[in-house]
């Protein structure tokens, strides 16, 4: 019982030290100093978003590169609140009784004329799309770009 009352302890603290920060856009325009921004662009019922968002975006070496070089926003693309980002107000689109995309998704998440999920997207410190990835990214091939960009 010790055994497992520790190692519980141990996960944790390990969780709690290693919490990837999370922003939004709106906190975005609030912050001083200038990084470029990660958006993991999802949804809730994408299989491998969930995946990233459960190997890739909890290991530890991915969580302190994104934690000191950049702002990270996970975005669902199927958010229906409006949005302001670069002095644009992005709404919920509908496109059924209960499918739709947020034009914010569609703003960043295009490539080669559709969206799709999951997407990683960084944008410079102008706002400017410097990397497009539509599919999932392991842990090794996020740090690869990560580490390019920085």
């Amino acid at each position: 019982m010790k055994k497992y009352l520790i190692y519980i302890l141990l996960l944790s603290s390990h969780t709690i030290w290693a919490q990837l920060n999370s922003y939004s856009f709106e906190d975005i325009s609030t912050l001083k100093e200038q990084k470029p921004i990660v958006v993991f662009l999802h949804t809730n019922w994408c299989k491998y978003c969930k995946l990233m968002e459960n190997t890739t975006l909890k290991n530890k070496k991915v969580i302190n590169k994104l934690n000191k070089d950049f702002y990270f926003i996970s975005f669902n693309g199927e958010k229906k609140d409006s949005i302001v980002f670069q002095n644009h107000t992005f709404k919920f689109k509908s496109t059924g009784k209960n499918t739709g995309i947020h034009e914010l998704a569609e703003a960043l998440g295009t490539y080669k004329s559709k969206v799709s999920f999951p997407t990683t997207i960084i944008l410079n410190s102008n706002k400017e799309i410097i990397f497009q990835y539509p599919y999932a990214l392991k842990t090794n091939e996020f740090l690869k770009v990560l580490n390019s960009v920085k």
